[in-house]
């Protein structure tokens, strides 16, 4: 399913999106993300979609493992086998909500979630015979390996596994690799980057947005390039935001705040130009930290520029 179409007064009429909360955090090492698909709920998600014309099926939480091991401090690999058993049920869970016809919308959670989900909107589509293309806007690469993380935090590795490196078991999560080509794939918004990643993205070649360039450049151009990029995709592309891709004075509640990042009203423009683009397969927003947020104000900004990326519009 393509959202939105060009409908302005009602974007979602004759649609359904279904949502799915992840509330995994095993990816990182502060505590409170799990809490994140809880928050942007109570900032009214679903009843904010609803308004859009749009019918919604909220399928609940994911049920997430409780781990009884503590992970060393110099493992490589934290929390490995409860994440990959998550994201193995997510990948499957998420491609049932795309064969269903519902268009899935993804709360996590920590960014390891993103191994799973979309892998799982990958897999229906390759049963359509039909590649798609990705939006990843997050602060940080997430392109680290087991061989180059200097924190052992799965949250920082998604991407790579998605392209076909890292641990076995991350790279082959719903059966297949690489899940895509990066070719296809645009990231936005990085301002802090580990050595190991800087070489794997020039060895790909894969297109990076910076907020240097965005500076630069304005980030109505920058995401009108990552949106062409991520379209060449057969059958469209999925969009990944982490929300820490936005300035710390406007998403307090993120336990990897970098300053400089995207302003409330770039973050939006990127959602709209999103939205009339048209081709967005899936949606995801992670790394919501309520024990770090200020009354609430991360969530409703990640339910706001949901909406924005489903069409909702000023006029």
């Amino acid at each position: 399913m393509t959202l939105p179409d060009n409908d302005h007064e009602q974007p979602g009429a004759g649609k359904t999106v279904g949502i799915l909360g992840v509330p995994l955090s095993y990816g990182q090492s502060m505590a409170g993300v799990h809490l994140g698909p809880a928050a942007i709920r109570v900032a009214g998600l679903a009843q904010q979609i609803a308004k859009l014309g749009y019918e919604v099926n909220d399928r609940g939480d994911l049920a997430v493992a409780r781990s009884h091991s503590l992970p060393g401090f110099e493992e490589k690999l934290k929390y490995l086998t409860e994440i990959y058993e998550a994201c193995e049920r997510l990948c499957d869970e998420t491609e049932r909500i795309v064969d269903s016809g519902e268009f899935p919308i993804t709360i996590g959670g920590d960014h390891s979630i993103a191994i799973g989900s979309l892998a799982g909107v990958v897999k229906a589509f390759r049963k359509r015979d039909e590649r798609i293309g990705l939006i990843y806007l997050d602060a940080h690469a997430d392109m680290n390996t087991p061989d180059t993380t200097p924190s052992g935090n799965i949250h920082g590795m998604p991407l790579a596994a998605l392209l076909g490196y890292g641990a076995p078991e991350l790279v082959n999560v719903g059966g297949f690799s690489p899940k895509f080509d990066p070719r296809l794939c645009a990231h936005v918004g990085a301002r802090d980057l580990d050595p190991g990643e800087r070489e794997l993205i020039r060895n790909l070649g894969m297109r990076f947005f910076t907020m240097r360039e965005i500076d630069e450049r304005g980030l109505a151009v920058c995401i009108d390039e990552a949106i062409a990029i991520a379209q060449q995709g057969s059958g469209g592309y999925a969009v990944t935001f982490d929300v820490d891709v936005l300035d710390p004075g406007d998403a307090p509640g993120s336990g990897t705040l970098v300053r400089g990042g995207l302003t409330y009203r770039e973050a939006h423009l990127a959602m709209e130009k999103i939205a009339e683009a048209g081709g967005m397969k899936s949606l995801e927003v992670v790394e919501i930290n309520t024990a770090l947020d200020v009354n609430n104000r991360t969530a409703i900004l990640g339910m706001e520029l949901i909406l924005s990326a489903l069409g909702r519009r000023i006029l």
